[in-house]
C-alpha cells in the first residue's frame, strides 16, 4: 500500500470515528466553537497535543484506554472540526 492509500485508509477511519463520536456526544465541538469561537477549539487541540507530549514521554498515568495513534486521530480530526466550523462561519 503507497503513502496515497494509506492516507485514504486513515481519512476514512477518522470519518468513522468522528460519526461515532458526534453520535456520542452531539455536535458539542460546534456548539461550543458557536458560543466561544475560535478558542475553544484551539483549547481542545492544546489539550490533545498535552496528551500527546504525556504519552510520548511516557509519563505515568491511569489512563490506559487512549493509545498514542487514538490521540493522533483525535487531533486530526479535532483540526477537520475547526475548518469546518470556520467555513460554516463564512
Amino acid at each position: 500500500m503507497d503513502k496515497l492509500q494509506k492516507h485514504a485508509k486513515i481519512c476514512q477511519q477518522l470519518t468513522e470515528i468522528y460519526r461515532k463520536k458526534n453520535e456520542a456526544y452531539g455536535d458539542s465541538f460546534g456548539k461550543t466553537y458557536r458560543e466561544l469561537g475560535p478558542v475553544s477549539a484551539v483549547t481542545r487541540m492544546a489539550d490533545k497535543m498535552n496528551r500527546i507530549i504525556s504519552l510520548v514521554k511516557g509519563t505515568h498515568n491511569e489512563v490506559t484506554d487512549e493509545s498514542l495513534a487514538d490521540s493522533v486521530r483525535d487531533l486530526a480530526n479535532y483540526s477537520i472540526m475547526f475548518l469546518i466550523e470556520m467555513e460554516d462561519k463564512k
